[in-house]
This record gives structure tokens, C-alpha cells and sequence, in this order.
């Protein structure tokens, strides 16, 4: 996927010797950057193998490894020097083998509800319960498809959920209606709960936030209120952008966020786009948000899609539909991931009901209204249209031969908007951006991708222009 090589369980284990010698430098990494750091960043690392002077050190992410390497990987080796004078570097790799105790628990606790709290848990646990909202049964990090466009909100949202103080705070979880940032807000929640039955868990949306402030004014009861919400252990809070413009739910929201962060506790918030862009948001409480760890999720692409079409079939009882019926479904629901399961479910449904066969032709028809409706919404001209306007060039300019960066990013932006958003062909859309081969379709789209984790301003543009695209009137 990125070029680096992922080690296996097939290696060979390390020596004894070798593993006394990472024992140590554990000790040491321990007592130098503490229990917090070291259980949210290092534990997890297993020693994979010496390879003559460089050791390599696994990790189960490429969150976690991306992290550790850029932070830990030049202290690591000193560390490993002292132990052995020929290490002269520290390689870490997505090492696929025994899982760490953390993933024990994560899987433990996401495959079934969680334990009701102990008798030990406080008082005032049923208040917290009163205030929340319920979590999804479905929603846990076992039904959770993992791809390219979600992997790094996921990894985070499992180191959340498997420890219980983070360097990063808030956790900030940002993207598009139906991609899965309530689907891994309420795995967060079943995760700890499951594995700290007792921890105070409050899960809510920002609109169920702002109706309980304004029920406490109006009752009088804001200083009840104030001590409930900051009694929780961990606060996530679900659409943040509900309550822009409410400069009064605002400004409490930011005390309670304080009050929690000030003593440790977890906030997880998500949003339909990134602090940068909430119109509306205070200063002070966008500054916060900023504060902590911003990960986005982007529109699923067409290897997510099918894996998640595939994943979901099997419950519905469809899991032999044809191979070609889940690539349909797969390039034609982009939007997102909400509708593309709807897509199934009708399917399913109406098979089940009438006894047919699922086939490529019933899909057709059992979706043609949907479709259809969404081929009249979204053209390439529309998008060309959109692309043109955002990058202040002529429309016509995506036909044109010009080969400036002025031109031939926006052209590509809008190639591959063409292919997320419209049913059409390679072939097709090459044809709408001035005869172009297929090949140079295919090139545009990578390049888009391929930039999009880099680039953040490509990626919020491209965010900007799909989210415009899909719904005009926002």
C-alpha cells in the first residue's frame, strides 16, 4: 500500500539474549518518558529480528509506526547502542504477528455489548445514562471495514479506546454524512466499556447537548447540569457542527471540555469538516478542537466500497450474490458508505420477499429509481462547472490542451470527482475532458489520491467541491 515492507509471524523468532536486551531498553524507554506515553506509543512494539547493525521493531499500524518512527526511533536506538556498540539504526515495520494485549482487548471487548457497571461505579452513573444517547449494537470495531480513506481515524480511534490517557486530546474525527464517524464514535464507547465496566462513558450528539443546556436554563438547574457532564470519565460528542452559530451552548461546551481536559479525561468529537473549517465556531473552542489529534475520513474508493458490500452480505443471507452485482453497486453508490449498505439492503429485501435470484438485471431495476436520480444530480459538466469556479478558471479550460499547474491540477480534481460521483466509464470521462485517453483518466485519479494524504489544502478542496457537488443548497 505505501511501499513499506509488512513483516510476518514467519520470521523467525529472536534469541533469548536478544530478547533480554529489548527487555532493557523497554525499562528504559519507561522510565524516561513515563507510564502514560509509554502505554499509549510503545508498549505495542515487539522486536521482529537483528539484522547486523539495525534493529527491527514492529508495531500492528501504520499509524503506530509512523508515529513511533518520527518520535522514538532516534532515542530507541541510542538505547540499543548502549545495549549492543554495532547497532547503528532502529527500522520500524506493520508487523502481522502475536497480538499485543491492547488488540486482545480491543477484539475482546468489540465482539460483544458491554458488561453492565459494577457496584463499585458512582452514584450518579444513571444521571450520565440520562443524558446520553443509545449506542448501536452494530457499530463496534469488529463490524468496522478498514480501508486506504479510513485506516488513520480508525487506528486512533482504537488507541483511544485501548488506553486510558493519550498525548493527543481531543480526538477529533472529521468527514462527509455516511462515511463511519458515528460508527467509530460508538465503537470507542463499546470498546471502554467492555473493558472498564466501571468507567463513566457519555456518548451524546451536539443537538442532544444543546437541548439539555437549554432544558437546565429554563429549569434553573445549570449548576446540576454543569456537574453531570463533567462527572464523565470519557465525553464523546457527535456532529460538533450542530451547535455553530450558538454562541451560548458554545461557550458551555467549552467549560466542559476544559473542566475534562484539565483533569485527564477523554473527549472525542466529531465533525463534517475540519476545525479550520466550521463556520460559525468560536475561536477559543476551534483552538481546542485544533488542540489534539484532527483525523479525517475520506469517501471510501472502490476497493472499500466492494470490501464493504462484501462484508455486509453475509448477515443479510446474500453472501453468494454474484461477484459482478457487488462491483456494480460498488461503482455506482459513491457517495457514501450509509447509502451504499441501504443499496444492499434493498436488494436483499427484495429477493427475500419474492424468492428471486439475485442478478445483475434484478439490481438494475430494484435501483433504477435511485440511480436514476442521482445520474440527473450529479453531471461532469457540473462538476466541471464547480472545479472551474473554485480554481477561478474558464470552464473550457478542462477540454484545453494548456499543461500549466493552474489548469492541470483543477482538470485532475475534476477527473476524479467525475469518478466518484458519476457512474461513468474511464473511457467516458476522457472523452468529456477533450478526447483524453482513458490512460490519462487513470493517472489523474492516482495522482489525486496519492496527493489528497498529503497535501491538506488539496484534500479540503476536493472535500469543499464533493460535498458542494452532492448537495447544491448547502
Amino acid at each position: 500500500m505505501d511501499g513499506t515492507p509488512h513483516m510476518t509471524d514467519a520470521s523467525p523468532p529472536p534469541a533469548r539474549d536478544e530478547q533480554d536486551a529489548w527487555k532493557r531498553v523497554r525499562e528504559r524507554l519507561l522510565a524516561e518518558v513515563g507510564h502514560a506515553t509509554f502505554a499509549s506509543w510503545l508498549a505495542p512494539l515487539v522486536l521482529v529480528e537483528i539484522d547486523g547493525d539495525e534493529v527491527v521493531l514492529g508495531v500492528a499500524t501504520r499509524f503506530l509506526r509512523d508515529w513511533i518512527a518520527s518520535h522514538y526511533a532516534d532515542r530507541i536506538a541510542a538505547l540499543w547502542a548502549r545495549e549492543r556498540s554495532g547497532i547503528q539504526s532502529v527500522q520500524i515495520v506493520i508487523h502481522v504477528g502475536q497480538p499485543t494485549a491492547v488488540e486482545d482487548e480491543l477484539r475482546a471487548a468489540s465482539k460483544a455489548p458491554p458488561a453492565r457497571p459494577t457496584s463499585g461505579a458512582r452514584a450518579h452513573d444513571t444521571g450520565l445514562a440520562d443524558l446520553g444517547s443509545p449506542l448501536n449494537g452494530r457499530f463496534t470495531f469488529r463490524e468496522f471495514v478498514v480501508g486506504d480513506t479510513n485506516e488513520l481515524a480508525h487506528a486512533a480511534a482504537q488507541q483511544v479506546a485501548g488506553v486510558d490517557h493519550l498525548p493527543f486530546n481531543p480526538l477529533y474525527i472529521y468527514g462527509g454524512v455516511g462515511l463511519g464517524k458515528t460508527h467509530l464514535m460508538h465503537a470507542i464507547a463499546w470498546c471502554i466499556r467492555g473493558r472498564e465496566p466501571g468507567r463513566r462513558v457519555l456518548y451524546l450528539s451536539a443537538e442532544r447537548f444543546m437541548y439539555q443546556f437549554v432544558r437546565a436554563i429554563r429549569q434553573k438547574d445549570t449548576v446540576a447540569f454543569k456537574e453531570r457532564f463533567r462527572s464523565a470519565d470519557v465525553l464523546l460528542i457527535d456532529d460538533i457542527q450542530f451547535i455553530c452559530d450558538k454562541e451560548s451552548t458554545q461557550e458551555e461546551f467549552l467549560h466542559t471540555l476544559n473542566a475534562l481536559l484539565d483533569h485527564r479525561c477523554q473527549v472525542v468529537v466529531s465533525g463534517d469538516r475540519s476545525p479550520s473549517l466550521l463556520d460559525g465556531m468560536g475561536e477559543r473552542l476551534r483552538s481546542r478542537l485544533q488542540g489534539g489529534l484532527a483525523v479525517d475520513i475520506q469517501p471510501a474508493n472502490y476497493d472499500l466500497r466492494l470490501g464493504i458490500l462484501r462484508e455486509k452480505a453475509g448477515p443479510l443471507g446474500i453472501a453468494d450474490a454474484p461477484r459482478e452485482v457487488l462491483e456494480f453497486l460498488a461503482r455506482h453508490i459513491t457517495s457514501n458508505v450509509r447509502e451504499l449498505e441501504m443499496a444492499l439492503n434493498r436488494i436483499a429485501a427484495h429477493a427475500a420477499l419474492l424468492g428471486n435470484a439475485i442478478t445483475l438485471r434484478s439490481t438494475e431495476l430494484v435501483l433504477r429509481d435511485a440511480l436514476g436520480a442521482k445520474e440527473r444530480q450529479i453531471t461532469i459538466e457540473e462538476i466541471q462547472r464547480r472545479v472551474a469556479a473554485h480554481y477561478n478558471i474558464k470552464p473550457s479550460e478542462m477540454s484545453s490542451n494548456r499543461r500549466s499547474q493552474a489548469v492541470v491540477r483543477p482538470r485532475h480534481v475534476a477527473m476524479y470527482l467525475s469518478k466518484q460521483l458519476t457512474s461513468r466509464s474511464l473511457p467516458e470521462i476522457g472523452r468529456k475532458f477533450g478526447k483524453r485517453d482513458h490512460t490519462t483518466v487513470m493517472y489523474a485519479i492516482r495522482r489525486i489520491e496519492e496527493l489528497r494524504p498529503k497535501d491538506k489544502a488539496l484534500d479540503e478542496d476536493v472535500e469543499l467541491l464533493r460535498r458542494s457537488l452532492e448537495d447544491p443548497d448547502r
